[in-house]
């Protein structure tokens, strides 16, 4: 899978900075936990990650890293690491799967990693994970698109865990949601919302908030 645009903005805005333990649940190559080791320099990460092949690419990235010491990876099912009974994490960070009618391609790991499975990682067992393994007030914040959210939202209900923010993501202003991120927590309340496109009204060109929330990670914008 390629790096996409919208995971590289849930790397760089989700709340992360004031984390001491962070995972990355299905970590892919690893972005989101190195974007994370990047932003929360006093932070330990773990990353999980099924597909071998992925993990392997992942463990490469972060032995290249400057941040090598603080990554640690777990080439395992979600299931298999949460029995080893991990401390508490301070932020959970998740890009799950998400297409569960479109078509499967023929390429087997392409669609464990579009495709929500009961033998890779459904909602409920992404949320009860995370109801078990924050912190008090630890946060869980999640990529997916509008419908697929709506139902994470309930199986995130269930589990305890509320919206406290959502940032809604557009090509541009105006045109239909493409994304949602959501950070969860225990506490129920009021939810802040802000939309972003991420190009001008009328151009190609990026827009303001995400050359400076993306430039620490793009080498050119």
């Amino acid at each position: 899978m390629k790096v996409c645009t919208d995971a590289c903005v849930l790397g760089a805005l989700a709340p992360v900075t004031a984390a001491s333990r962070i995972l990355d649940i299905g970590t892919g190559t690893g972005l989101l936990a190195l974007m994370a080791a990047q932003r929360a320099p006093q932070a330990r990460i773990e990353a999980v990650e099924l597909d071998t092949a992925a993990a392997a690419q992942a463990a490469a990235n972060f032995t290249a890293s400057p941040w090598a010491e603080r990554l640690r990876l777990h080439a395992m099912p979600l299931a298999d690491f949460a029995a080893t009974q991990p401390p508490a994490f301070d932020h959970i960070l998740c890009n799950p799967p998400f297409f569960r009618n479109s078509l499967r391609s023929p390429n087997q790991q392409r669609t464990a990693a579009r495709h929500t499975a009961e033998d890779t990682l459904p909602f409920q067992e992404l949320a009860g994970f995370a109801a078990r393994f924050l912190t008090a007030a630890g946060q869980l914040t999640v990529l997916l698109p509008p419908p697929e959210m709506r139902e994470f939202e309930l199986d995130a209900a269930g589990a305890g865990l509320y919206p406290s923010r959502r940032l809604v993501l557009h090509h541009r202003p105006g045109s239909k949601a493409l994304r949602h991120i959501i950070t969860f927590s225990r506490q129920p309340g009021g939810v802040q919302q802000r939309e972003l496109p991420l190009h001008e009204a009328a151009s190609e060109e990026y827009a303001a908030w995400f050359k400076e929330a993306l430039g620490p990670f793009y080498l050119a914008l």
